[in-house]
């Protein structure tokens, strides 16, 4: 697995995350069963989480401290990856990227994504 952007960009792509959700819709866009996420080459999958409510936010994921720099786009190999119409699949499905602010451990099963500042709703919960 890996990334090949991840030291590239001023390390704006030092983590890629998707969302188990993303991946259901990617296979059934392309009549799957399932997608797996290193064939996305994403670092983390995630659950029950509105990954664009992260936008512009610093986040926790187990140790690690994260922040929000962009959206996860498709690369053009997606095609040769998931087969004839893996690039569409992707689109809009890929998930986000997010700069590393503190490293620290992630274990499966940790508790993720619990924001440190405050949305813009005041409650401090994710969608």
């Amino acid at each position: 697995m890996g990334d090949r952007f991840s030291s590239s960009r001023n390390g704006a792509r030092q983590v890629t995350i998707a969302s188990a959700e993303q991946l259901r819709a990617i296979a059934g866009y392309l009549s799957a069963a399932e997608v797996a996420p290193e064939r996305l080459r994403r670092n983390l999958v995630v659950e029950g989480i509105n990954l664009s409510a992260l936008r512009n936010r610093r986040f926790r994921v187990g140790e690690a401290v994260l922040e929000y720099s962009g959206d996860c786009h498709p690369c053009s190999r997606m095609d040769e990856e998931l087969g004839p119409g893996g690039y569409n699949a992707v689109r809009g499905h890929g998930g986000i990227t997010a700069r590393v602010l503190e490293g620290g451990t992630i274990r499966r099963g940790d508790a993720v994504l619990r924001l440190l500042d405050t949305p813009p709703d005041g409650t401090g919960v994710l969608p």
